[in-house]
């Protein structure tokens, strides 16, 4: 009998009648945009981080872009980071008028290489916006010290690292507890907790919030909810360029029961991830992803090296073929035609490691509610496909 087509996702989010009636209490509330559930969510999703701020927005994007605003990222600057990222991390980049500097990632996993970030310093770096990719923390000891001892602000792409920790002086801390200046975190679906879509901004700098707070709504400089609660006529003003980057209360009521789920959500992905690492160590030719002593990853991804004789493509359509989806190893935004043109980037070293880790591996199912039966599955399968002389790679 044909397997069932899907029969394991890549991602599945966690989500059941909590969440429905979270909506539902919202919507008949009447109050469905940014309001009290927004300002709950930002409170709580602060307290958890361990950071004095949280602005919620409409996406990681958004928040990426007003983060790197604030540090006063703008025409003709240049920001240091990685090529190799969802290209998210380098359109925020350019849509301040400034230009991505791309340096490659670490040989050992798929973060930013803090021994190339000071060569491709110049007089007109104006940022550092490392990437916790897959949700692994990169080396924020040593990137921070860089900030600090060059004096260039530190933004940290935490899309997907909601529920990360690192070992920092000793204490295990979540990501977004400042350390850099800002952290932008993603609530999409591919995420370990969603809110429909959505985004959060942290950091200890008040003045960095009220920025946020102000762009996010247009630069208007009075809130709905001071305006709607008032016993007088209240004006608003507009007296900078601002943005529609609001998140609603629906999402923001979503986000709140997802918070309360995080911390079974992590650990399921942890526990799942220790059973991939354990059954793959027997699958010729698999390299699978290794958590430095310093770190603790939610595993938002699981993310493997193939042998070098397997063709990734042909190696995720036999997955596919039987039932278990994949996805392709990170992109390289340097790549892509977006960033072709001549001014788009500048490349600071060759990028091969990135480069390479994009074509030669591919992300597993990981899923909380993954079972050890579908893990086994999955490695097997793989263990199955690679082993096959027709899907060597191309010469």
């Amino acid at each position: 009998m044909t397997q069932a087509f899907h029969q394991i996702p890549v991602a599945r989010p966690v989500l059941d009648e909590k969440e429905a009636l979270a909506a539902q209490r919202v919507v008949l509330s009447g109050w469905v945009t940014q309001g009290p559930e927004v300002a709950a969510f930002e409170r709580e999703f602060a307290e958890l981080v361990g950071a004095p701020f949280a602005c919620a927005v409409s996406n990681c994007t958004t928040a990426l872009h007003l983060a790197l605003m604030a540090v006063g990222v703008g025409q003709g600057d240049e920001v240091i980071t990685v090529s190799h990222s969802f290209i998210a991390t380098a359109n925020a980049i350019r849509y301040c008028g400034a230009t991505p500097v791309f340096i490659d990632i670490q040989a050992q996993g798929f973060n930013i290489d803090p021994n190339l970030i000071e060569a491709a310093i110049t007089p007109r770096t104006k940022a550092i916006l490392c990437v916790h990719q897959l949700g692994m923390p990169c080396d924020l000891s040593r990137i921070v010290d860089i900030s600090r001892q060059r004096s260039i602000p530190l933004i940290e792409d935490a899309a997907c690292a909601i529920g990360s920790e690192i070992l920092w002086n000793g204490q295990w801390e979540k990501i977004g507890s400042p350390r850099g200046d800002i952290a932008c975190f993603s609530f999409h679906p591919r995420k370990v907790i969603t809110t429909g879509d959505g985004g959060m901004l942290t950091t200890g700098n008040a003045d960095y919030d009220r920025q946020f707070r102000l762009w996010r709504q247009h630069g208007m400089s009075v809130t709905d909810a001071v305006r709607h609660g008032s016993k007088s006529v209240i004006y608003e003003n507009y007296d900078v360029v601002g943005y529609n980057y609001r998140m609603t209360d629906l999402q923001a009521a979503i986000g709140r029961e997802q918070l309360r789920r995080l911390p079974d959500i992590i650990a399921s992905r942890r526990r799942i991830a220790e059973q991939y690492a354990e059954r793959l160590q027997y699958v010729d030719g698999i390299t699978s992803p290794v958590e430095p002593q310093w770190a603790r990853s939610n595993w938002q991804s699981y993310c493997v090296q193939l042998p070098l004789w397997a063709d990734q493509r042909a190696t995720m359509q036999a997955m596919l073929d039987r039932g278990i989806s994949t996805r392709r190893g990170i992109m390289n935004s340097h790549l892509e035609k977006a960033y072709s043109a001549a001014g788009s980037c500048r490349l600071s070293g060759t990028l091969q490691l990135g480069t390479t880790a994009q074509s030669t591996t591919i992300i597993l199912p990981l899923f909380a509610q993954m079972t050890e039966a579908e893990v086994s599955l999955v490695v097997d399968t793989l263990a199955e496909v690679v082993a096959q002389p027709g899907l060597r790679a191309q010469a």
